[in-house]
């Protein structure tokens, strides 16, 4: 990817910016389910199963997976719940990508200290 000064620009820059642009204001938006069935929009599960049952853990770690790489804000708002987030980060970290788990770790230090517990 080219700037009209005709520098290239980093990929990983790119992704990031891309992911912090999608980023809520702060963990305590993401007012989303806690339990039962949730059918995610069509352009965030845009292949593969669209429903899940976040009362089975990893059908629960598979929609936030899903919505945390595909999912615009609002997207993340209405589907991610913030006790959830935190509960699921240690394992949820390891499981998406570096460039996800880099910003929002970078904006949301909460995330960090979910994990990184002495």
């Amino acid at each position: 990817m080219s700037t009209n000064l005709g520098a290239s620009v980093p990929v990983v820059d790119v992704l990031r910016a891309r992911y912090a642009r999608r980023l809520p204001a702060s963990l305590g938006d993401l007012a989303g389910p806690v339990q039962g069935p949730v059918e995610l929009r069509l352009h965030v599960a845009w292949s593969g199963l669209r429903t899940y049952d976040l009362d089975r853990p990893r059908q629960r770690m598979s929609l936030y997976r899903t919505v945390l790489a595909e999912g615009q804000r609002a997207d993340l708002v209405a589907f991610l719940n913030r006790d959830l987030l935190l509960a699921q980060w240690p394992d949820l970290r390891t499981l998406i990508s570096t460039h996800i788990r880099v910003v929002w770790e970078e904006a949301f230090s909460e995330l960090v200290r979910s994990w990184n517990v002495p």
